[in-house]
Parts: structure tokens; sequence; C-alpha cells
């Protein structure tokens, strides 16, 4: 706890359960810029949004806990993830990212509109290394610092089973590489660059070692201007998906 008396990021050797973990995610109120802005954003709404009751807190990671690919994005959107409590829902750049997943044969729908609409995730887990959604979609680097140690406790628990990782965008390459480092993986020195399609091994002292994939962000930016295509995410997420021992359509 903060000196605040606020919850805030976790002792990473205090390693409950991924429902437990998610809970203790929600009630997270350890940056109070990010606090005041998600919490303005469920008061005020968007208009096409106005008879909606907006999540309004930190975003948990969403999928299974045995989880061999995970997917992290950057932060939940003011009007998706941060109005429907999941990542990735309720926006445009979440259709972009669960209709490839279900393309590839990763998820039972290519929609992702709101909570309790049925959307299963098969061996994938998304999270972002920073819960809460931002001003401009843009945390500072202190506001990532402080919701690192949430994704290391992820990545522990998700650990026995994790083969591959697939990281959106420069800045979720950036924030996670530390997190990979705390929960036992070797970054290699100097740090890989981000790149779309890049590739490099994590290796760890028990063997297991995470195959860590970059991919451009599924930002309206990037999708509108063809920067990504929905060919070049399925490539990336056929590969990552392949890496970590996932059946694809591709291959059924």
């Amino acid at each position: 706890m903060d000196p605040s008396g606020l919850p805030g990021p976790p002792d990473t050797q205090d390693l409950p359960g991924l429902l437990d973990l998610d809970r203790r995610i929600a009630g997270c109120r350890a940056c109070p810029r990010l606090v005041d802005w998600r919490e303005e954003v469920a008061r005020t709404k968007r208009a096409a949004f106005a008879d909606c009751t907006y999540w309004g807190r930190p975003v948990p990671g969403f999928g299974p806990p045995d989880a061999r690919l995970l997917i992290v994005g950057l932060a939940p959107a003011a009007h998706g993830g941060n109005r429907t409590g999941r990542m990735f829902t309720g926006d445009r750049s979440g259709d972009v990212l669960y209709e490839a997943l279900y393309d590839v044969g990763l998820a039972s729908q290519p929609t992702s509109t709101h909570a309790g609409d049925g959307l299963e995730l098969y061996g994938v887990r998304i999270t972002a290394p920073v819960h809460c959604a931002p001003p401009a979609n843009k945390p500072t680097p202190g506001e990532r610092d402080t919701c690192r140690p949430w994704l290391v406790q992820e990545l522990h628990l998700l650990r026995p089973t994790l083969r591959a990782a697939l990281v959106l965008g420069a800045f979720g390459w950036q924030a996670a590489l530390p997190a990979f480092t705390e929960a036992g993986w070797t970054v290699p020195r100097p740090r890989p660059a981000f790149a779309h399609g890049t590739h490099v091994m994590l290796p760890a002292p028990d063997g297991d070692g995470l195959h860590l994939y970059g991919c451009f962000h599924v930002s309206q930016r990037n999708t509108f201007t063809g920067r990504l295509t929905p060919d070049m995410l399925r490539e990336v997420l056929h590969a990552a998906a392949g890496a970590a021992g996932l059946p694809t359509r591709k291959q059924r």
C-alpha cells in the first residue's frame, strides 16, 4: 500500500491466483493523474455511449490462466476498455485485433463489444503494461514504472505454461522488456530494438525460454494508414501462436 493508504502495485513475492490478481489490479489507485482521468471520462462519457455505465477503473488482463501466448498492448482506451472493463473491447483497435485472432483460430468470435458477450480466447491472454486509460493515450514513464509490478506478477503466474509473447508497439516493447527480466527470463544485451516482425528468444535458467515477437500497434493511426494491415497482423499472430505450440486455423 502506498503512503496515501490507497491500494498500489503488489509485492511480487506475494503470488495469489490470477483471479485475485485481476481483482487487486481493478482496485489500484496508485497514480493520481490516471485515477482522475479515468474517473472523469467515466462521468462525462462520450455522447455515443451516454447510456452506458463506464467501468472507470484499471482494466485487468483477459484470457485463460494457462495461456501459452501473451499479447501485450499499451493501455486501455478511454472509451474502450475504460468503458467496458475488458482489454481491447469496445473500440476500433479491439475490432482489428479480435477479428485477426478469430481469423487465426485463437478466439471464439470476431467481435468484442462488452464483457458479457461470450468471447473466449484459446490459449491466449491479453494484458498491458499500464492498466488505466491515460490522457492522450500517453502514460508517463513514472506511471509505466509504477504499474510494472502488476505485469511482473502476471508473468510469474503465467510462467508454467507461457511460451511466447507478442508485444504491440514500441511503448509496450520498452515497458515489457524489464518486466520479462524481473520475471526470470534473460533479455539480450544490448536490448533488442522494436520492429514489426522482430523475433527474439529470451532464455530462462529453468530451460523454458520465451519467444518474443514485436508487432505494430493496432491503433487507428496504424490501421487506417496501412502501416499495419490485417494480413501483417495475421502473419505475426500465426508465427507467435506456432512458437507457443497453439493450433491455428491454417493448421486445422
